[in-house]
């Protein structure tokens, strides 16, 4: 067994530590400042071709670009082919990250089609081989996110996880369900919890799904007993979320953000997003975050259709100086 426990070493910095998830076209280098500032714990890049990185597709290049303050950070690689994942491998090492992620969880089409992200569940052999290759190409600590299985009546994921741990990974996130449910249904935790449980494991288990309250982050944590969870489409457009958490470890109330604090973090997010890409496409991506950064406020329906409409970043700071909150919001962290 090759494990030296370096992830747990860096998790233990945390009282319980709490992960953004890897969300292709969400979790950029702007939005996962914001989370950052807002409590989250650990930061992953967007999830990146080893077939586009082999080749030196700059796009995927940029990907693994990152700054200090969002340390501690990982860059996640997916892909099926043994060469292009170690090469992969090695270009993200060099980036600098706190550790390397592999995909092995992603259940869109044109993914899993090629063997790769979820798609590997159908070849648990290849899934243990690869992962082993990529332990043995670098010298940082490998992590892996993946799911219970292909399908409801194959789910081996207390024995693959065993399995990964075996061939050296210091960690492993575990998305509560198959990838045949997509992202549809409700998410099994028992088996994460029984992954947990095994007492042949010894790396952190992190358990991932459906986690979109404070509250069920922290229930979750006594039934499952997971080292640590991951927060996926819950922050988009709320990264109080990470607070929230936080605040209910430490038993504090959780604060609603007010109306200047939506603003603030919205514009701050679109400012960071502005320098990375450019004025147009920073203000059209914005567009996907404005019904969660906003949500629950009063009336607030019409200012939203004209954020949806603006094209800079001094028409939405216009826009949004238009909404006076004269009643209570509903907002429900």
């Amino acid at each position: 067994m090759r494990v030296n426990m370096r992830i747990k070493n860096l998790l233990d910095r945390f009282a319980f530590p709490v992960y953004l998830a890897p969300m292709e076209g969400v979790t950029d280098h702007s939005f996962r400042m914001v989370c950052k500032e807002k409590g989250a714990d650990i930061l992953i890049s967007e999830f990146i071709s080893s077939d586009a990185l082999s080749r030196e597709v700059d796009k995927s290049i940029r990907k693994m670009g990152f700054e200090e303050r969002e340390r501690p950070f990982g860059i996640q690689i997916f892909g099926h082919n043994e060469a292009s994942l170690i090469a992969a491998a090695q270009m993200a090492e060099e980036a600098g990250p706190d550790f390397i992620d592999i995909n092995w969880g992603c259940p869109v089409r044109k993914v899993v089609t090629k063997g790769a992200g979820a798609g590997i569940l159908q070849d648990i052999p290849k899934m243990v081989a690869l992962t082993s290759a990529v332990v043995q190409a670098v010298k940082l600590p490998v992590t892996v996110k993946t799911r219970l299985g292909w399908e409801q009546s194959n789910k081996p994921i207390v024995e693959v996880a065993e399995r990964l741990q075996d061939v050296g990974i210091e960690g492993i996130t575990i998305h509560g369900r198959t990838r045949a449910q997509m992202y549809g249904g409700e998410a099994d935790w028992t088996l994460i919890g029984q992954v947990k449980e095994n007492p042949r494991m010894n790396i952190p288990v992190i358990g991932n799904g459906d986690i979109d309250s404070a509250d069920k982050a922290i229930a979750y944590q006594k039934r499952y007993g997971v080292d640590g969870i991951m927060i996926g489409r819950a922050a988009i457009g709320n990264p109080w979320i990470f607070q929230d958490i936080k605040d209910r470890l430490s038993g504090l109330p959780i604060k609603a953000p007010t109306y200047e604090e939506r603003v603030r973090t919205a514009l701050g997010h679109l400012q960071v997003a502005i320098e990375e890409k450019g004025e147009r496409r920073a203000v059209l991506e914005m567009r996907a975050m404005y019904a969660g950064y906003f949500k629950g406020l009063y009336n607030f329906k019409s200012i939203r259709m004209q954020l949806m409409k603006a094209d800079t970043m001094e028409e939405c700071q216009r826009i949004m100086a238009l909404y006076s909150p004269d009643k209570p919001s509903d907002f429900n962290a």
